[in-house]
């Protein structure tokens, strides 16, 4: 892929051989922002894990304490009680068979979905929609749950779903480049530890094979997978 005169000139701002320590990472990304909105900070890690086995699949969430910087559309499905408290939650979309007709008819305008338990059945005749798109709901990333008031909270405050890809890659979004310095650390952090925490018990090796930070139009800085894997 031919680099751009814009790309070459942001090389010429670090070393990119370097390995860099977190703090480092952030310092120099901060100095990489180019275009012309407010850039997302990305972190993409390469683990050691073969997610063909279910025992070595890594999935989750984690609620970054300085939010991501994106306003969040939530949708829920509920009825009754739950669909006020979901309401009271400040969720913008709340119904049940009328929301799922809106699916049907490619009408998607969220961008999280959270659903009680009980109306899980209602939502799979909607998952071949939601699957591609990974909006369907999940136990795993708390999208799933009775506690419809904090699941709202959560994708409305900050919450990252991640997921390992057929190759082993995670990629997410940490937080804008206008960010503070500390406001982006503390989510690298949270991030990091959340990945480590789920680490699986029949990983073998090295779990982080390697590691990297960028912005959405710049080059990756490289982290040092050391002080990652050692990050609790």
């Amino acid at each position: 892929m031919k680099k751009t005169k814009r790309f070459e000139e942001l090389l010429k701002k670090f070393d990119n051989t370097k390995v860099h320590s977190l703090k480092e990472g952030v310092d120099t990304v901060k100095t990489l922002a180019s275009a012309k909105f407010d850039e997302t900070v990305e972190i993409a890690l390469k683990l050691n894990v073969d997610p063909r086995y279910a025992d070595q699949m890594v999935r989750g969430s984690v609620v970054l304490p300085a939010g991501t910087g994106k306003v969040v559309r939530v949708a829920v499905i509920a009825k009754d009680a739950k669909a006020d408290e979901a309401k009271t939650a400040a969720a913008d979309i709340v119904g049940d068979d009328d929301l799922i007709e809106q699916i049907q008819a490619g009408n998607i305008n969220f961008d999280v979905l959270i659903a009680t338990p009980n109306l899980m059945g209602l939502v799979g005749k909607v998952g071949r929609i939601l699957g591609p798109k990974g909006l369907m709901p999940n136990p795993k990333t708390g999208t799933v749950t009775m506690d419809i008031k904090q699941a709202v909270e959560n994708a409305k405050g900050g919450q990252v779903n991640f997921r390992v890809d057929k190759q082993g890659n995670i990629h997410a979004g940490i937080g804008k480049v206008s960010f503070t310095k500390e406001q982006l650390m503390d989510n690298l952090s949270t991030f990091i530890k959340a990945i480590n925490k789920h680490k699986p018990a029949s990983a073998k090796g090295r779990y982080v094979k390697n590691a990297t930070l960028s912005l959405t139009m710049s080059p990756s800085v490289s982290l040092d997978t050391q002080e990652i894997i050692d990050l609790r």
